[in-house]
């Protein structure tokens, strides 16, 4: 039985493609963007999310814990994530609900189950599935066997991806593939390298040739003052999607604080505290940038 790991399930979406969608968000992800606003998203594994200011000290997940994971340190309950193997018997006992796992094993049937209900609102709006994440591309054969299952109910279907994998796998996945929501970060390889993490060869390549087979593509474009918002690296990112294959829309994505508290209940650092969103008048000298270039903008802030 085919099956993955799942983090979260939102439907009604719309901002994940066309019309009302319903998004289904992976677990894991091979870049670690220092902007990303899903942290919890990032790791393959299932994670533990700590409400801390819900806690009444009652020491009820300590006497559960069967790793001996959590310790008493000052009055406070005390997490050793690194022995922690989120069994989430300390979830099920702490009546405060200051516990949560992030990350639960679906199998295609149980994803379906939440996606069928709704095919109504996605003939009537034009809708469909986004399979976003984390990203999607890392777990393929679950991804693949969703998106034929999407297919055989004629449903449209999207996939938000970094374009960081094998052409192996998007060769499998994209004539399942209506729509790839594509987010392209630098052009620069050492910059995208500090940034996220990871080179940018497969991504620009990957690009260039699902654009030259003529699929359907948005690309996206985080705006992050101080890392890529620079007149040199938008002069780049204009050239290069210039001369793709085909004309694609390109949405600009600005940064923005959400993400904070979910880093803090992650236990992992957080590298963006002084930079601010991007403002309105920087986003317009951007879109300008792109439009000159023949290329369609537009900003979702």
């Amino acid at each position: 039985m085919t099956h993955g790991l799942i983090f979260d399930i939102k439907k009604y979406a719309i901002h994940d493609g066309p019309g009302l969608r319903t998004t289904i968000f992976f677990k894991g992800c091979p870049l670690n963007c220092w902007w990303c606003h899903n942290p919890e998203s990032q790791s393959p594994q299932r994670e533990m999310i700590l409400y801390e200011n819900r806690c009444i000290r009652c020491g009820a997940c300590l006497a559960a814990c069967p790793q001996q994971a959590i310790t008493w340190l000052d009055g406070e309950p005390i997490t050793d994530r690194a022995m922690c193997e989120h069994c989430g018997t300390c979830v099920s006992e702490c009546y405060a609900e200051v516990r949560q796992i992030v990350g639960r094993e679906m199998t295609v049937e149980q994803v379906m189950a939440e996606i069928e209900p709704d095919l109504a609102f996605y003939d009537e709006s034009h809708g469909g599935v986004t399979f976003s994440g984390g990203e999607p591309l890392l777990q393929r054969d679950f991804l693949l066997a969703l998106l034929q299952a999407c297919h055989a109910r004629e449903l449209h279907t999207a996939i938000d991806t970094c374009g960081f994998a094998s052409w192996e796998t998007l060769d499998q996945i994209r004539p399942f593939t209506d729509l790839f929501l594509y987010d392209l970060k630098l052009i620069d390889d050492e910059r995208h390298r500090e940034f996220t993490g990871v080179t940018n060869h497969s991504i620009l390549r990957n690009l260039q040739d699902l654009s030259a087979l003529g699929h359907s593509i948005v690309i996206r474009i985080p705006i992050v003052p101080g890392l890529n918002d620079d007149d040199e690296a938008i002069r780049q990112l204009a050239e290069f999607i210039a001369a793709l294959p085909r004309r694609h829309p390109i949405d600009l994505l600005a940064y923005h604080h959400i993400a904070v508290d979910k880093y803090l209940r992650l236990g992992k650092p957080y590298r963006l505290f002084e930079v601010r969103r991007p403002d309105t008048n920087r986003l317009s000298e951007i879109a300008l940038v792109l439009q000159q270039f023949d290329l369609p903008v537009t900003i979702s802030e």
